[in-house]
C-alpha cells in the first residue's frame, strides 16, 4: 500500500506545486510557436501532405508530426527523403524510438544498441535545431516492453541511449516514452504510472535526469475509456501532463516543456461532431494558453483498421476526413519560427574592383547553403546588398535553395555618376532577421574609358571606311556594349566612352562591316585611353551570316558590283 499512500500525497499536493512551477524552458523553446500536430501511424506522402494542410493551415507555419521509426527500419535514404519533404511542408518532426513485435509484445530493447540508434540519428540532416526524440512508448504496459513491466531496466535503458545521443550532438532533444496514465498497479502486465516513474527517478537519479531529458512527452487522454469530458483536469484526462509535471516535480525533476504527443476521443462511442467539439475546447482553452505546452499530435491522422480506426482523423477508405479535420483545420494557427541551422557561404572572390561610372553589370554570385532551411522567396528568404540604393540593383529569381545546394544567383547592379570608392556585402534575410552576410565588396566607380581601334582593309590601298560596328563581351558571352556607325580614317577609329565594362578583366571585341568577315580580340581595359588593334578585314561575308561558307558564292554573283568594292 505504501506506493499509493505516496501518489496520494503528490496528487494532494499538485495544486500547491503547479503553481509555483515557472515555464522558462517551455518559453525557450516556443519562439512563436505553432503548437498544432499531428501523429501519423505511417509517412507517406499524401499523409504528409495532409498534416501540413491540418497543422499549417489559416496562417500557420512550422507545426509537429509525430512519426515512429522500428529498429528494422532504420533505413538512411528513406528517412531522410521522409525529413526532406517535412522541411519542404514545414513540418518539424518528433520521432519515436521502437524495436520489433515479437508475438504479443514489443521486443525490450537492447541496452548496446543505443549506439546504433545515435549514429543512425546523427546521420540525418534535421529539419530545425531540435532533434526531438521520443525513447520507446508506454513503458507501464508490459506489452510494450518485452511482456513484463520494469522500471529498473527502461530506466538504464533511457540513460544510455538518453547519453549516446547527447554524445553525437548536443541538438538532440530527448524524451522519455509517454506513459498510460490510467494504468492499474497490477505486475507485470501493468504498472501504476506514478509508482512507475518514482522507480525510473531513484535509479537514474533527479540530478543525471536533468542533465539528460529535456521534454515531457505526455499521452494526455480523456479517460475513462477514451471519452471523457474535455472539462476534467487532473490524471486521466486532457490536463494529464498537469500532474505528471506535479509529480515530477515532487521527484526534484525540472519543469519540462510539454509535448502532447498522443491524446484524442473515442469515435465509436462519441460522435465525430462531439469529438470535433471536444477538441475545440481543449485547444482553445487548455493547450494553447498553457506556455508549458509546445506542440499537441493527437493520435492519429490515418488508421484502416482495428484497434485504432476509432481514433483516426480520416474515414475508413482513405476517403474524406471527419469533422475534428476540419474544426481544427479552419483554427487559428500562428507562423512558428523553431530555430533552424543557417550556414553557407558566398563567393564574391571573381567580383571586380575597378568599374566605371553610368553603367550596369551583371554579377553572379555563387551561393552554397550548408545549413537546415530552403531558402526562397516563397518561405520568406531574399538576399540583399548593404549600403546599396535599393534602385541601383535587381536580384533575379533564385528558386530554392536546397540544403548542401551551390547555385549561382544573378545581380544586376548599376553605377551612378559618384565617382569614389565603395564597399558593400550581401546579405541573407529571413522575413526581417539577417541570417548570413558574406566578406565585403570593395570597389571604386571610375571615369569612362576612351578606346581607339585599328584596322585595314583587304584589298584597298587607303584603310578608310565607315559604318563600322564595334561589340564587346564579357566572359558569360553577354554583349555589354554596342555601337554602330562608326567611322575609320587612315587606319584607326575611336570611341569616345565605353561603359558597362569592368576594369582588368578579359572582353572580347568584335569589330564588324558588312560584306567583311568580322574580326575579334581578347582585351582587358583599363583607366582612360585603351588601345586594340584588329587584323585585316577581307570582304568575303556575301550573305551577312558573320562566316565564310558556300552560301557566299551565290550571294557574291547577285551583286557584282561588290567586285568593284575590291578594287576601290
Amino acid at each position: 500500500m505504501r506506493p499509493y499512500i505516496v501518489v496520494l500525497a503528490q496528487c494532494f499536493l499538485m495544486a500547491i506545486v503547479i503553481h509555483t512551477m515557472h515555464p522558462v524552458r517551455a518559453q525557450e523553446n516556443q519562439r512563436n510557436n505553432n503548437k498544432f500536430g499531428i501523429h501519423l501511424a505511417q509517412p507517406q506522402d499524401e499523409d504528409l501532405d495532409r498534416a501540413s494542410e491540418l497543422v499549417n493551415s489559416t496562417g500557420g507555419e512550422w507545426g509537429y508530426i509525430t512519426l515512429v521509426i522500428q529498429e528494422d527500419d532504420r533505413k538512411l535514404d528513406k528517412w531522410q527523403a521522409i525529413f526532406d519533404t517535412l522541411r519542404q511542408r514545414r513540418l518539424i518532426p518528433i520521432i519515436r524510438l521502437a524495436t520489433a513485435p515479437d508475438g504479443g509484445n514489443w521486443k525490450r530493447p537492447e541496452i548496446d544498441d543505443a549506439g546504433k540508434w545515435a549514429d543512425f540519428l546523427n546521420s540525418l540532416h534535421w529539419v530545425v535545431k531540435n532533434r526531438y526524440i521520443i525513447l520507446f512508448n508506454e513503458p507501464n504496459h508490459g506489452t510494450e516492453w518485452g511482456g513484463e513491466t520494469d522500471p529498473i531496466s527502461f530506466a538504464k535503458v533511457n540513460e544510455e541511449y538518453a547519453r549516446k545521443l547527447k554524445e553525437a550532438d548536443g541538438d538532440f532533444f530527448v524524451m522519455m516514452g509517454g506513459m498510460d496514465a490510467s494504468a492499474p498497479q497490477s505486475k507485470p502486465a501493468y504498472m501504476d504510472e506514478g509508482v512507475f516513474l518514482r522507480e525510473v527517478v531513484e535509479e537514474i537519479g533527479a540530478s543525471d535526469f536533468n542533465d539528460l531529458f529535456d521534454g515531457l512527452s505526455s499521452h494526455s487522454y480523456p479517460n475513462p475509456g477514451f471519452s471523457g469530458s474535455p472539462y476534467s483536469s487532473g490524471r486521466g484526462t486532457i490536463r494529464t501532463y498537469e500532474w505528471e509535471l506535479s509529480l515530477l516535480s515532487l521527484l526534484g525533476i525540472q519543469q519540462l516543456p510539454v509535448f502532447i504527443t498522443e491524446t484524442g476521443w473515442n469515435g465509436d462511442v462519441l460522435s465525430r461532431d462531439q469529438v470535433a467539439q471536444n477538441f475545440l475546447y481543449a485547444y482553445q482553452n487548455v493547450w494553447l494558453p498553457d506556455d508549458r505546452v509546445v506542440a499537441v499530435t493527437p493520435f492519429v491522422l490515418n488508421y484502416q483498421g482495428e484497434p485504432f480506426l476509432k481514433f483516426s482523423w480520416v474515414m475508413l477508405g482513405n476517403g474524406g476526413e471527419h469533422p475534428e479535420f476540419t474544426m481544427v483545420k479552419e483554427m487559428e494557427k500562428k507562423r512558428g519560427n523553431p530555430e533552424i541551422i543557417q550556414k553557407g557561404s558566398f563567393d564574391l572572390l571573381n567580383l571586380p574592383h575597378e568599374i566605371v561610372e553610368q553603367s550596369t553589370y551583371h554579377l553572379q554570385i555563387p551561393i552554397t547553403n550548408n545549413g537546415q532551411a530552403i531558402w526562397s522567396r516563397e518561405f520568406g528568404y531574399d538576399f540583399m546588398l548593404e549600403n546599396v540604393k535599393p534602385s541601383q540593383y535587381l536580384i533575379s529569381s533564385f528558386g530554392d535553395i536546397k540544403p548542401f545546394e551551390t547555385k549561382t544567383i544573378d545581380i544586376y547592379f548599376s553605377t551612378l555618376d559618384t565617382l569614389g570608392s565603395f564597399h558593400t556585402r550581401l546579405v541573407l534575410y529571413h522575413h526581417d532577421d539577417q541570417i548570413i552576410d558574406s566578406s565585403y565588396w570593395d570597389y571604386e566607380v571610375v571615369l569612362l574609358p576612351s578606346l581607339i581601334f585599328k584596322v585595314s582593309l583587304f584589298p584597298k590601298q587607303s584603310s578608310d571606311g565607315s559604318k563600322f560596328e564595334l561589340q564587346i563581351f564579357n566572359k558569360h558571352e553577354e554583349l555589354v556594349f554596342r555601337k554602330d556607325g562608326l567611322q575609320v580614317s587612315d587606319g584607326q577609329g575611336s570611341i569616345e566612352k565605353v561603359d558597362n565594362i569592368a576594369l582588368g578583366k578579359k572582353y572580347r571585341v568584335v569589330l564588324l562591316k558588312k560584306h567583311y568577315l568580322p574580326r575579334q580580340i581578347y582585351t582587358q581595359f583599363h583607366k582612360d585611353t585603351n588601345e586594340v588593334v584588329f587584323e585585316r578585314m577581307i570582304p568575303l561575308d556575301f550573305d551577312g551570316d558573320g562566316a565564310l561558307r558556300w552560301g557566299d558564292i551565290p550571294a557574291l554573283f547577285k551583286n557584282l558590283k561588290l567586285i568593284q568594292m575590291w578594287m576601290i
